[in-house]
């Protein structure tokens, strides 16, 4: 992601993403009040993967601990609210520093919103990728992720001959459609064992993917979006801006599992047990329902892709094609959102429990 605070920075376009977290919210209630009822552990931990920087950021974490605060108050509990230990985990390129510069104001305003103030809270910088362990054995409560864990760890091996895309499209071979969704199966299962280790028993994960409703990994619900960055790059190929054969090269490490593959995966492994799966969606554009801004769809869809897209388009290509590739995007964008009404994105949600090692 572009760090920062700038104007093609993730802290300044992740409102998306935020709507998103908004929508499951019912979900991570469920999920750490059945924690709390089931362990009321003097000390709750709570992981937050995938935790990025800016205004989304200790989002969920203080909702868990309101939610919590909530729970001990019904359940009498007043004087017992537990102490906090939220450890924020991403990748080291992560701008921590951010979020360390953000936590007195964080907790002040925690403090402010709940009655009577809140247990002590503990927040530490986990950086490491979340396909290996990161975290002591059996010390997980509860452990969350949205919009993290569609991103592989690496470009699926033997996807070459992908020409003229940079995903999975309609025109991609058979061969790179298998071979996206075994680094999804490797990547997911990594993920699961390493948490399977590290949750207590009894303890909830509940995560978010950008995802499908359908089984066809081509279908336009998934793939459509990066179409359409791949048409610009394509212009740009066409007038010798970029060169063909790096154009071949690039293809974007990112897999949207439905429904099916994620349960499928969950159940392979075995260390976890199905509460609720479940699946959303929310406009490219996410403005879309808001009459008081302003702009057309396709300006605000090439701003919220930015942060995402840029790093990886900027460390195969480098950085001088950025601006014209997104002017182009955007010109794409804006024509087709003014002909298609639904351009949505799903997303795939899934809460689950740890069961007793067997």
């Amino acid at each position: 992601m572009n760090g920062g605070d700038g104007e093609t920075s993730y802290a300044r376009n992740s409102f998306l993403q935020r709507k998103v977290i908004c929508l499951t919210k019912s979900i991570r209630e469920e999920a750490i009040r059945k924690v709390y009822c089931s362990k009321t552990p003097r000390s709750l931990v709570i992981a937050d993967l995938g935790c990025s920087s800016g205004p989304n950021t200790f989002l969920v974490v203080s909702e868990v601990i309101m939610a919590v605060e909530k729970l001990c108050r019904e359940l009498k509990h007043d004087d017992e609210s537990p102490e906090y230990q939220v450890l924020m985990n991403d990748l080291p390129g992560n701008d921590f520093n951010s979020i360390f510069m953000s936590l007195d104001l964080f907790l002040e305003q925690l403090s402010r919103e709940v009655e009577g103030g809140i247990g002590p809270c503990y927040v530490s910088g986990v950086p490491g990728s979340f396909y290996g362990r990161i975290f002591p054995t059996n010390t997980l409560h509860f452990v969350h992720s949205s919009y993290s864990l569609m991103w592989l760890s690496q470009v699926p091996e033997g996807v070459e001959n992908n020409k003229g895309n940079i995903y999975m499209s309609s025109t991609s071979p058979l061969n790179v459609f298998e071979a996206y969704y075994e680094q999804f199966q490797r990547d997911f299962s990594s993920f699961l064992k390493c948490r399977a280790q590290e949750v207590v028993e009894g303890g909830c994960m509940v995560l978010t993917f950008l995802g499908r409703r359908s089984d066809d990994p081509s279908s336009k619900e998934c793939c459509y979006i990066w179409q359409l960055l791949a048409m610009a790059l394509n212009e740009m190929v066409a007038e010798g801006i970029i060169k063909e054969e790096e154009m071949d090269r690039f293809n974007i490490p990112q897999y949207t599992p439905s429904p099916w593959e994620v349960k499928s995966e969950v159940m392979k492994e075995g260390s976890f047990n199905i509460d609720r799966l479940e699946v959303s969606e929310v406009h490219w554009n996410p403005f879309n329902d808001d009459e008081s801004y302003s702009g057309d769809g396709g300006y605000h869809v090439a701003k919220l892709m930015r942060p995402v897209a840029e790093p990886l388009l900027a460390s195969h290509f480098g950085e001088a094609i950025i601006e014209e590739a997104f002017c182009r995007y955007e010109r794409i964008l804006t024509s087709i959102m003014s002909k298609e009404t639904r351009t949505m994105f799903i997303n795939v949600s899934v809460s689950m429990t740890r069961t007793a090692p067997s």
